[in-house]
């Protein structure tokens, strides 16, 4: 096992601690002991950081969008060489089964590849004139400085996403982190260092969130924030960038619903969503959650789903045949035990879970709740954990009313075997994110980000550099 690394700040290309000297420790969530500790940046160390950013600005805004692309592919080189490391500390600070970590890590290369590319393909437009002798095109150009904000239950697959957009479209970046898993973001600013980007294009601090955000946001070296986390907080980052005129891209909460049709392949969805309710023990923000199950299909589903459930090996992350982690930190665990607490009040069923495993770390039994009303609170607030709630429906239109019945419209899932079933699913179902049959979300070429109070923009596909660009048109005579 390698050992877990105290994380500095990397400000202005030099990996430093906190001008005050302050940190705070690193827990490990599979025993609640202190592992290591992270610096925690004050306002010196944020002015330090933006006097490089604009630097590191100037110095990258120019070289040629072919040669960032090499720096960026090289980054996806020493990630992917570095990955077993790296994945032993995301678990030790996450929680999340090595395998899982693993992935991620991968997955990450996979991202800076692809914008590597998807920065060569910035084109402009050549636009006909009404005069013979009149030029008119279009540029893509940086927009500028970026501050992003990135949270811990994947604490390489955000951070990877904002930097690799940022640097392919040539901005320059301050990342602040997050302070349960500071290890996992820094191997990966390191691989970008380390692979040749110049001092200042890439900062990385971590501090008090809202000291932090409420500081970078109205300064004018930031052009563009990106945020992803809950949709109460990027409510509030968003008013206060709104007030200073800052573009932003705001991945937010959602509240995932996995519609099962009457004609579903109920052994598929089985297979699937048992799997991925339980992915990084539910703490995804995409995570399935609200299984809306035809009437037909709903007693057969809830056993087997619940079986499967109970089948789920739950343990330390390292331990090869473990399947879920712990929770990444312990509010979670009240959490969770008062959302269950109010749906069994209410009149729901619950037919496996429901409490905290043993007593050292924050361990969490894999929940099954059914038939659950409306009015219960996890029906309208997003649990973020291993609960999956599992109700029946008569119509379909009933399905797709209570699939669109919150603000949240981030991913959502159904299975069926009817084309017709399908396609009017994928028209009227309100999400950013639609997976029919399958688990096809997050990759690095489709969009991915949610509509209503799911946040705005994407941070994938062909859409995700624009919003780091801007468009300036220029005309000329003669």
């Amino acid at each position: 096992m390698t050992d877990y690394p105290d994380t500095d700040l990397l400000i202005d290309g030099t990996w430093r601690p906190a001008a005050g000297g302050r940190s705070i420790p690193v827990l490990d969530p599979a025993t609640a002991r202190p592992i290591g500790k992270v610096a925690w940046a004050g306002t010196e160390d944020l002015d330090a950081a933006l006097a490089a950013a604009a630097r590191g600005f100037a110095a990258w805004r120019p070289i040629s969008a072919y040669d960032r692309a090499k720096v960026m592919r090289q980054a996806a080189v020493l990630l992917r060489e570095r990955a077993e490391a790296i994945a032993v500390n995301m678990t030790r600070e996450q929680g999340k089964p090595l395998v899982q970590a693993r992935l991620e890590t991968l997955a990450g290369a996979d991202v800076i590849d692809w914008f590597a590319g998807e920065g060569q393909r910035a084109y402009g437009q050549v636009i006909p004139a009404r005069q013979s002798d009149v030029l008119q095109i279009t540029q893509k150009v940086p927009i500028g400085p970026v501050a992003a904000f990135t949270p811990w239950n994947f604490p390489i697959n955000q951070i990877v996403r904002k930097v690799s957009a940022a640097l392919a479209a040539g901005c320059s970046i301050i990342v602040k982190g997050p302070e349960e898993t500071p290890a996992s973001p820094a191997a990966v600013i390191r691989a970008f260092v380390d692979a040749g980007v110049p001092a200042g294009v890439v900062n990385l601090v971590f501090g008090v969130p809202a000291e932090i955000s409420g500081y970078l946001i109205p300064h004018p070296v930031i052009r563009k924030i990106s945020f992803t986390g809950s949709t109460a907080v990027g409510k509030e980052l968003a008013a206060l960038a709104g007030r200073h005129m800052k573009r932003m891209t705001m991945e937010l909460g959602g509240h995932a619903p996995v519609i099962v049709a009457e004609d579903a392949d109920v052994d598929l969805a089985l297979g699937l969503m048992v799997a991925n309710k339980h992915r990084n023990a539910g703490q995804i923000c995409i995570s399935p959650t609200r299984f809306l199950v035809h009437e037909a299909l709903a007693d057969a589903f809830i056993d087997r789903f619940t079986e499967g459930a109970r089948a789920i090996r739950v343990g330390n992350g390292l331990d090869s045949a473990v399947e879920m982690g712990p929770l990444a930190n312990e509010r979670r665990i009240p959490m969770l035990e008062g959302l269950i607490g109010d749906a069994v009040a209410r009149g729901a069923r619950l037919t496996t879970g429901g409490r905290r495993i043993g007593n050292e770390g924050w361990f969490f039994e894999p929940t099954v709740l059914a038939d659950v009303p409306v009015a219960a609170r996890i029906m309208n607030e997003e649990p973020f954990g291993p609960v999956a709630v599992i109700n029946r429906f008569a119509s379909l239109d009933d399905a797709i009313a209570e699939a669109n019945r919150l603000p949240y419209g981030l991913a959502a899932f159904a299975f069926t075997r009817s084309s017709a079933t399908a396609t009017r699913l994928g028209n009227e179902v309100e999400a950013g994110m639609l997976a029919i049959n399958h688990l096809g979300l997050a990759l690095p070429e489709v969009p991915f980000g949610g509509v209503k109070e799911s946040g705005h923009g994407t941070e994938g596909g062909s859409e995700a550099l624009e919003s780091y660009l801007d468009t300036r048109f220029v005309t000329r005579k003669g």
